[in-house]
């Protein structure tokens, strides 16, 4: 797969088939989207490329949401990777892109730059200056500017449409089992490992620190997991995400003990991938109540 920082794509690319969008956690509705892309634009003898924005957007525009994705950038590119795509674009997302009229975007980019042949978005999907460009501008540009629009019907399972937004939902509320069903995978946490107070290994429970940097805050807790070591070491562990109140901290943070684990990953990157919310985070009146609690855990995690 070839990654592109702009719109300056090689001439194999050109004249291909994109989907535009966020793609923030490559859940199954996004895997719906970009297996019917593919269909069409193999049975079209098209390439087929996503275009992707860096920051999201809604994180450009409003500067104080910091916890919002549900991937990193490095997870999306590996899951296009994984999902077979031919090309991807990860285009900055800053004021003056921001700025670009809806009409000069079709022109300039898609026609002029891009020469795409097949568009691919959602119903719901705005672009340009003051999000004036939606579906209904594309479809009336079709003719004019030599290409075709598409929206794939949304994955609706139960009766609700699968969507990051819901994903975010379900992580916020703890309910951990159910965002991995809709993701299709355990969502995972990415990081490298901080030096701490090394309280946990002071108690009898040494645990590896990571900042949730940008990642949308899961309900404050313990959770079961698994986390992978250089790549492929996987390992069953317990992990507390929170405050941690006991020792009086303020800072969110996440830890995890790693079962059988004896040596430290300091400056590390791991990969945490949670299972099952446990409990709740609470405020214990002493270390012997905290180490009770963390044994009952452990017990429950495995």
């Amino acid at each position: 797969m070839k990654i592109y920082k702009n719109f300056n794509i090689g001439k194999k690319f050109k004249n291909s088939a994109i989907a535009i969008g966020n793609f923030d956690g490559f859940h199954l509705g996004h895997q719906r989207v970009i297996k019917k892309g593919k269909e069409i634009a193999k049975r079209n003898k098209l390439k087929f490329g996503l275009m992707v924005f860096q920051p999201l957007p809604v994180m450009f525009f409003n500067k104080k949401l910091k916890n919002y994705r549900i991937d990193s950038l490095p997870q999306k590119i590996n899951s296009a990777k994984k999902h077979g795509i031919d090309f991807l674009i990860v285009k900055k997302f800053d004021k003056k892109f921001s700025n670009i009229r809806s009409e000069d975007f079709i022109e300039k980019i898609i026609y002029k730059k891009l020469k795409t042949k097949l568009i691919f978005i959602s119903k719901n999907f705005r672009f340009g200056k003051n999000r004036t460009g939606d579906i209904r501008l594309l479809k009336n540009k079709e003719k004019f500017f030599q290409y075709k629009t598409s929206t794939i019907t949304p994955l609706n399972k139960k009766g609700y449409t699968i969507s990051s937004t819901l994903i975010r939902k379900n992580i916020a509320k703890g309910k951990i089992d159910h965002a991995n069903k809709l993701l299709d995978r355990f969502w995972t946490i990415e990081g490298l490992v901080k030096r701490g107070e090394k309280r946990g290994r002071k108690i009898g429970f040494p645990t590896c620190n990571l900042d949730l940097s940008n990642y949308i805050v899961p309900k404050l807790g313990v959770y079961s997991a698994k986390v992978i070591i250089d790549k492929k070491i996987k390992k069953k562990s317990i992990v507390n995400i929170g405050y941690r109140p006991t020792f009086g901290k303020k800072k969110l943070m996440l830890e995890a003990h790693i079962f059988g684990l004896k040596k430290n990953l300091y400056d590390k990157r791991i990969k945490v991938m949670l299972i099952k919310f446990i409990r709740k985070e609470k405020r214990f009146k002493s270390i012997i109540q905290l180490k009770k609690q963390i044994k009952i855990d452990i017990r429950k995690a495995k």
